[in-house]
């Protein structure tokens, strides 16, 4: 794969107010608004202009899981535009692999620990489970290993 150098020196000129920094991972970082980004691992230029986009759209916190989903899926149509007018071609398949790791950590967070069910969000890290009533907590868990447990069971 070419090096993102190029696209990178691109993005500096067109977006100084974004900082990026070479780092572990490609992240946003809206409080230093600052993207960290890996320079030349696999699809690196279509994950550099995902990241770019959540602080074009200015993306910060969210409420609610299902907003985090949202935000994810805003962010790689604004990549593809972007794409298009850097003269780099995203790939639906690339978005799309990218969202369901978004998706499979929402259906983790809100299966229920008793029964299975879909629970809903009742709070920022607690669900309810319509099935059973059975309520738990939740760990932020993006980047590491899920956590849910039990609070209360009817």
């Amino acid at each position: 794969m070419r090096s993102t150098s190029s696209l990178l020196h691109k993005l500096k000129t067109d977006y100084p107010d974004i900082f990026f920094i070479p780092g572990d991972t490609f992240l946003w970082d809206p409080d230093l608004k600052t993207v960290f980004y890996v320079n030349d691992g696999p699809q690196s230029k279509a994950l550099l202009l995902h990241e770019v986009s959540h602080g074009l759209l200015q993306h910060r916190e969210y409420k609610r899981d299902i907003e985090l989903l949202a935000m994810e899926a805003a962010a790689w149509d604004k990549a593809k535009e972007l794409a298009e007018l850097y003269h780099f071609p995203i790939n639906d398949a690339v978005a799309e692999d990218h969202l369901d790791t978004y998706r499979d950590w929402l259906h983790s967070r809100s299966s229920c620990v008793n029964c299975s069910a879909t629970g809903y969000q009742s709070g920022k890290e607690t669900y309810t489970c319509p099935a059973c009533n059975a309520e738990w907590r939740v760990n932020e868990a993006r980047i590491c290993e899920l956590r849910r447990y039990k609070v209360k069971t009817q």
